[in-house]
């Protein structure tokens, strides 16, 4: 039980220590600030009708812990689902495999690993929600108890069904990193719109937001004596709040049978770790296609001497970078398996014939996420494969290397959204289609940014998913490709900030360049 524990610890600080950590606890630190909205604020995050509740100690224990069961949910998966691969790539699988470790105690203390990665984020957000309380309340007393018990029942429970899904998804579709991302995508979306309505309906809502959301709707219709189901928004929702009602608040009894749900989920998640781990290939990975050529007979070459040197092609040095371009493009295209472009053709085709509005505002973001395997790996290919120092040591690596790598980036985005770019130039509307434009250069840049600041992908992934989520839900303040109407200044605004991001980005890699 020891050595376990020590596998955990070790793992966990391996893991906490890196740069993907340190930025996803900095940009957690800064969205928990936003999750309770400053009494003047213009906007809001849990709504009811015209009513949102007095900051006293309950609405701010349970709106937090609301918020932080989402939105570390949304990207807790994609910065803990790179535990077993990192084992790979760092061989401590082999001496992992040399041991009598069994496959579901391995397994087993990377789920707690990333349990523990995650509640330290719960923890830092936890301390957050305490000083908003000491800066927002008026005059109510602070009850730890009302903060502690909404995190323990709620929030406890879906972090570790995360770092479950994340070491099941890994074993089951190790190899494929989009199958991941795009599984996770629609589970996450169906646990959303799952809809309980009894107490024992509750149990099936694994981030146990439900229960409560419905309470604050029992209770909005309380006082103001209407039956009729009332308009509840969760998420940010933008415009003037300041004429909202205030109703108090002091918390929920949760139900037995809603407690013993949240255990049953834990069993389901420790049940589907000794399930997983009877088929889980314990590092003997088959010997890849390369290595099998290796294992055949080489074929004998000419020798040397019977070569006529005279007779080979003159080497011309070519500096331009329309070859870099070619190739780069090329690789975006093959990377990954070709049944996948079947998806991808299919969503342009749905670009091409579903209503304008549905077609730019849910298909277009959807398509350009399921390429985050493609376009997160720009500047982080070489490092990966260890052949950075090679390309830096390349002629002008970053007029020619570096800018084939953005412009075949952005051809790419741009190529798979012309079914749409097509229909909105033949209406005439222009501003939307620059705006596609634009936002398929805010991904690349952003790609490029975070993997620059990472090394790795990571950080460009969670971010991804959680622009996308944000724009599927029709939050404008993220919408950067234009999908929801804006005035004439939303153009200008992205043209300014693509332009700010794809500076800081060049300058970064100036930076990692000369290092």
């Amino acid at each position: 039980m020891k050595s376990f524990f020590i596998t955990v610890k070790h793992d966990y600080l391996q893991r906490t220590r890196s740069y993907t950590f340190l930025i996803t606890l900095c940009a957690s630190l800064v969205i928990a600030y936003t999750f309770v909205p400053e009494p003047n604020a213009s906007y809001s995050t849990i709504r009811i009708a015209d009513y949102i509740g007095a900051y006293n100690s309950a609405w701010f224990g349970y709106v937090t812990a609301i918020m932080t069961s989402i939105f570390l949910s949304l990207i807790g998966f994609y910065l803990v689902n790179n535990t077993i691969k990192t084992d790979i790539a760092t061989r401590v699988g082999h001496i992992v495999a040399s041991t009598p470790v069994s496959n579901f105690r391995y397994l087993f203390s990377k789920v707690i690993s990333n349990f523990f990665v995650l509640m330290t984020i719960v923890l830092l957000v936890f301390s957050m929600s305490i000083v908003l309380f000491a800066m927002y309340n008026a005059g109510f007393p602070f009850e730890p108890l009302r903060f502690i018990t909404p995190y323990l029942v709620i929030t406890v429970c879906a972090m570790f069904f995360i770092s479950v899904l994340a070491v099941l998804f890994e074993v089951i579709f190790g190899k494929y990193a989009i199958l991941q991302n795009v599984i996770f995508f629609f589970l996450f979306c169906s646990f959303m719109f799952i809809s309980p309505k009894t107490e024992l309906q509750y149990g099936l809502d694994v981030f146990g937001n439900t229960i409560v959301m419905d309470h604050f709707e029992q209770t909005v219709r309380e006082i103001t004596k209407s039956d009729e189901k009332t308009d509840l928004s969760i998420g940010y929702v933008l415009g003037n709040v300041t004429k909202a009602k205030s109703f108090t608040f002091k918390g929920l009894t949760f139900p037995i049978s809603f407690i013993i749900s949240r255990f049953l989920w834990i069993a389901l998640g420790i049940a589907l770790t000794a399930m997983v781990s009877l088929v889980f290939h314990r590092f003997n990975l088959k010997a890849t296609s390369i290595k099998k050529e290796m294992t055949k007979k080489v074929k004998t070459t000419p020798l040397l001497d019977e070569l006529d040197v005279h007779r080979l092609p003159h080497v011309e040095p070519n500096y331009s970078v329309l070859p870099l371009l070619k190739t780069e493009f090329l690789l975006l295209i093959r990377r990954g398996k070709k049944w996948l472009w079947l998806i991808n053709l299919i969503g342009m085709v749905l670009l091409a014939f579903l209503p304008l509005s549905i077609a730019h505002q849910m298909v277009l973001p959807i398509l350009w996420f399921l390429q985050a395997h493609r376009i997160s790996g720009i500047v982080t290919k070489e490092r990966a494969h260890n052949v950075h120092y090679l390309t830096l040591s390349s002629f002008l690596p970053l007029r020619r290397l570096f800018l084939s790598q953005v412009l075949s980036s952005l051809l790419f985005l741009i190529l798979l959204a012309v079914p749409l770019l097509v229909r909105l130039l033949i209406l005439q509307h222009f501003i939307s289609a620059a705006a596609i434009i634009l936002g398929a250069g805010f991904l690349l840049f952003l790609a490029t940014f975070a993997g620059i600041i990472s090394k790795g992908k990571k950080l460009f992934e969670m971010v991804f998913f959680f622009i996308t989520y944000a724009n599927l839900n029709g939050i404008p303040f993220l919408d950067y490709y234009g999908g929801l109407p804006h005035n004439g200044v939303y153009l200008i605004k992205l043209s300014a900030f693509v332009l700010l991001l794809a500076i800081v980005t060049f300058l970064f890699k100036i930076r990692d360049s000369e290092q």
